[in-house]
């Protein structure tokens, strides 16, 4: 049995690693998990004995293929935790990421299945993240482009909202930036701002968050993400 921060630990490696594409040093975990440094070695070194995650000193880490079983197994929980939340108990979309970390931790593999079932097997949560099958397989989320590579005049629909707490949701959820919502680019600032606009109005995001929005032109929009 694996503790809660473990997991944390776990779901926060794959999450930065397939953000990146690279091994997640300490100081992106310990960022990520609001811990200290050498917090984040002395667990690091415990998952390491446990087969969960692959060290090189100086490189970082990467999950073992053991740990991205773990991780596949906690996300589908979390997503589909996000997705109940929303769809049977009226929860606003940006108000469940933190509600179902504190869950995901505490539901068996036969309530996920049922949760599942009862939903309709769903292929992606309420911010347009996939949901991993019961085989830990991730459904294809087709091709997207980040906000933040958009030009001036496109007409685009937000189709994932990646990693974000719920403080950045709610913010986002206020500006009208929510996934299957259409936008129009207005500017794109030398800085990296880049300024949308949305049925609630023109709203500038900077950069790090324009990032973490994954988007398709709007001509080319079929039907939502279930």
């Amino acid at each position: 049995m694996l503790s809660a921060v473990m997991e944390d630990y776990i779901k926060a490696v794959y999450t930065i690693g397939n953000e990146t594409g690279e091994r997640v040093s300490t100081s992106a975990l310990a960022d990520y998990l609001d811990v200290t440094p050498p917090t984040v070695s002395s667990m690091v070194k415990k998952l390491e004995e446990r087969g969960l995650v692959d060290r090189e000193e100086y490189k970082g880490v990467t999950l073992t293929e053991e740990g991205e079983v773990v991780a596949l197994e906690i996300l589908r929980h979390h997503r589909l935790l996000e997705s109940f939340l929303t769809e049977a108990l009226d929860y606003d979309w940006a108000d469940v990421h933190d509600e179902a970390d504190r869950l995901e931790h505490h539901v068996s593999d036969e309530l996920t299945d049922r949760i599942a079932e009862a939903l309709g097997h769903p292929l992606a949560d309420p911010h347009g993240d996939p949901i991993p099958t019961r085989e830990l397989e991730l459904p294809d989320a087709g091709e997207t482009a980040r906000l933040s590579a958009a030009e001036r005049g496109e007409r685009l629909v937000v189709r994932r909202i990646r990693h974000q707490g719920d403080e950045e949701l709610r913010y986002l959820a206020e500006a009208g930036v929510e996934p299957n919502e259409a936008l129009e680019v207005v500017d794109v600032a030398p800085f990296g701002m880049v300024t949308v606009r949305t049925a609630a109005g023109e709203q500038s995001l900077p950069e790090e968050i324009a990032r973490l929005i994954e988007t398709v032109p709007a001509e080319e929009e079929a039907e939502p993400a279930a």
